[in-house]
């Protein structure tokens, strides 16, 4: 007999189901049947619309470009989020997708401080994406061009058959997407059955153990008991298999990040009118924050609160009159949010990913990754029948470390702003649960920027500019600009300031809008079976396209 897994059974479709069974169905290429069950009476949460830049080695490891699949969900392009209110004068800044460029030896950032401290908004100073999506520029130029020189080489066909991934990747993504998370699963399901994966519509009744704890079989209601060597639990945050039929425990994060609800609506947006920004927009309101996710025809936004700190009633009437008037008919729904992780999401043969596993609030778009990375690390970990106990080790402490590692960086976001006008905000400086090791990094970052020798050194997605951007962003800045600058001439920083001035007036001059650019690509996609498919109006969309296609790579 075999002692390799020749079946694999995923319980749970959505976004985590489907990317799973997709990305499986190419990287094990024989000798294993997937089946995925999920039932028809269970409703997907469906939030995770916007991800990081690193969601293109998913991509390209399927092969998939950006033509093939981002009209069939949506999808437009995000270049950045921008945080609204997050600081006590409630100015707004953005975290983009790109890296701060080093003068002589530092960062741009650590000249900002010494020169433009007072002068001038530290992300329009050192970064080109700002002034882009201010200008609701695309990325992409009508040929295929990123406007990234550093990295147009990675967009090419031949970069995209070569696989990677996350840990190992060495470079920063100029931009990532926003999508419709019900559209990618249904595009991923079509993928992966195409590829042999078995769907079972059913709905699982109970769960069979062995004697040593392992999972025999599920029984479903109508196609009865489904075997399996290795089943993966994507059950949301029911946790059907790791927390119900095994045991697992969970660990909440509630010490540390306060907000536990939501409530999401979908909004009609007349596109041709007011265009597509290009970046998640986060807007602090009294007990949490607002996301607005900006796709093809609609927006996706919710209310991400605490309920220790107001009701879902008031929740709901606060967050109407934050959108206003118009959208008064538009359906809310409430969402009560398991924040934190499994102790471990690999329990004997079971492996949990998505929300079954871990989730922190979407505050910076950190669901779809955590998917990605939970399906990378499986195949990297990939066992035998026998599961061996060293590999699910190294595979839990990769997970652990990637949730726990992002749970620090957002318990920044909350302790570090200035914000304290609110009982909640008040909340976040004084009563939640700062990590010692966080504390400390604060007490240096009160002296100098983070780098990639004062961050998690854990791989959690996000780079040290990133930690650096949040803390200016959030008005958590150093007393002082580096005394070591003070000894360097300042011609080079002067001259790096200037032509991202100068580069980022050529490209909002010279770059399509959003609208115009992914107009242009469903124009050469058949535009009318998109339109009719995904029922978008098409008085939203403008005769501009009506040109001769080019290839979009």
């Amino acid at each position: 007999m075999s002692q390799n897994v020749e079946n694999i059974v995923i319980v749970g479709g959505g976004s985590a189901g489907w990317m799973t069974a997709a990305y499986l169905s190419k990287a094990l290429e024989r000798n294993v049947q997937i089946t995925l069950v999920e039932s028809s009476n269970i409703t997907t949460v469906g939030v995770g619309e916007a991800t990081f830049s690193t969601i293109k080695v998913f991509f390209d490891f399927l092969g998939l470009q950006e033509h093939e699949w981002m009209p069939k969900c949506n999808a437009t392009y995000k270049m950045a989020i921008k945080f609204v209110n997050w600081n006590a004068q409630k100015k707004h800044f953005y975290h983009p997708f790109q890296r701060y460029e080093v003068i002589d030896g530092f960062d741009i950032s650590e000249w900002w401080l010494k020169m433009k401290r007072n002068q001038e908004a530290f992300d329009y100073a050192c970064f080109l994406i700002p002034w882009l999506c201010d200008n609701q520029r695309s990325p992409r130029y009508l040929d295929g061009k990123v406007f990234d020189n550093k990295v147009q080489n990675l967009f090419s066909r031949d970069h995209i058959v070569k696989k990677n991934i996350l840990d190992n990747l060495k470079v920063q993504y100029p931009y990532a997407y926003h999508f419709d998370a019900n559209l990618l699963a249904r595009f991923m399901k079509d993928y992966a059955m195409q590829r042999g994966v078995k769907q079972i519509v059913d709905d699982v009744v109970d769960v069979k153990l062995t004697e040593d704890g392992s999972i025999d079989s599920i029984k479903t209601k109508e196609h009865g008991s489904i075997s399996s060597d290795l089943f993966v639990d994507c059950t949301g945050f029911r946790g059907l298999l790791i927390n119900k039929a095994l045991g697992e425990p969970f660990i909440s994060f509630s010490e540390s990040l306060l907000c536990d609800s939501a409530i999401a609506m979908q909004l009609p947006t007349d596109i041709k009118k007011n265009g597509i920004n290009p970046y998640t927009t986060a807007t602090a309101l009294s007990s949490g924050w607002v996301w607005n996710i900006p796709l093809y025809g609609r927006s996706g936004t919710g209310y991400v609160y605490s309920s220790a700190f107001i009701s879902p009633e008031e929740a709901e009437k606060e967050f109407r009159e934050h959108l206003g008037d118009a959208f008064t008919n538009c359906k809310a729904s409430h969402i009560k949010m398991r924040i934190g992780r499994n102790r471990n999401s690999w329990v004997k043969n079971c492996v949990a990913i998505g929300l079954s596993s871990g989730f922190v609030e979407p505050l910076e778009s950190t669901g779809i990754f955590f998917i990605q990375h939970g399906i990378e690390e499986l195949v990297s970990h990939f066992p035998k029948k026998s599961c061996n106990e060293e590999l699910i080790r190294s595979y839990n402490r990769a997970i652990a470390n990637c949730i726990d590692g992002v749970r620090e960086f957002l318990t920044l976001h909350y302790c570090a702003s200035d914000r304290a006008d609110t009982e909640f905000w008040k909340a976040t400086k004084h009563e939640i649960q700062v990590p010692e090791e966080l504390r400390e990094k604060l007490r240096l970052w009160k002296n100098r920027l983070p780098n990639n020798k004062s961050i998690n050194p854990k791989y959690h997605g996000f780079e040290s500019y990133s930690y650096s951007v949040m803390l200016l962003g959030l008005n958590y800045l150093p007393e002082s600009s580096l005394p070591v600058l003070e000894h360097i001439a300042d011609q080079n920083a002067k001259a790096a300031f200037l032509a991202i001035q100068e580069k980022a007036n050529y490209l909002r001059s010279t770059l399509p809008s959003q609208y115009e650019y992914l107009n242009y690509v469903i124009k050469s996609q058949e535009q009318s079976e998109y339109l009719n498919e995904n029922k978008i109006d098409s008085s939203l969309v403008s005769d501009w396209a009506n040109q001769t296609t080019v290839p979009i790579s």
